[in-house]
């Protein structure tokens, strides 16, 4: 049977896909979850109306994510901490501390998880941390930690 994917589906599809099953897998889990609709002409004006919309959301995300990266890039992120003998810091600086230090800094989200710390930064110093901000866009910020 052939299927309208109305959501992204494990190792089946994207959003948007029209993919063939099995009979039992749409009529007994895809369509009752809402995650199909079987594939008919009017399924397929609709499928074309998705893919029109989801285009123009990408577009507008990829917009977003390239201005954010240039906000990145243009500031330096400071984050003061407490710090001991030799430059040594009292714990560390996670990506949760920088994301919060962005959030404070330009006003913008940046979760965590996108922040690719190798591992956490435990002495003073300037830093550059790359930022995945999806659509292969990657902002290289500079983080610098100083004594507070």
């Amino acid at each position: 049977m052939e299927v309208l994917l109305l959501d992204d589906v494990k190792k089946l599809g994207k959003k948007g896909d029209v993919v063939r099953v099995k009979d039992g897998y749409a009529r007994n889990y895809l369509i009752p979850k809402g995650l199909a609709k079987r594939v008919d002409k009017g399924v397929i004006a609709q499928r074309n109306e998705v893919i029109k919309v989801m285009s123009a959301k990408e577009r507008k995300e990829k917009a977003l994510a390239q201005e954010l990266k240039k906000s990145l890039e243009s500031q330096t992120i400071v984050i003061g901490v407490k710090v001991g003998e030799g430059g040594k810091l009292y714990g560390s600086v996670t990506s949760k501390h920088i994301a919060e230090a962005i959030h404070s800094a330009i006003g913008k989200e940046v979760d965590k998880k996108k922040i690719e710390l190798q591992e956490p930064i435990k002495k003073t110093g300037k830093y550059r941390i790359p930022v995945k901000l999806g659509y292969g866009i990657v902002a290289k910020m500079e983080v610098v930690v100083e004594e507070q």
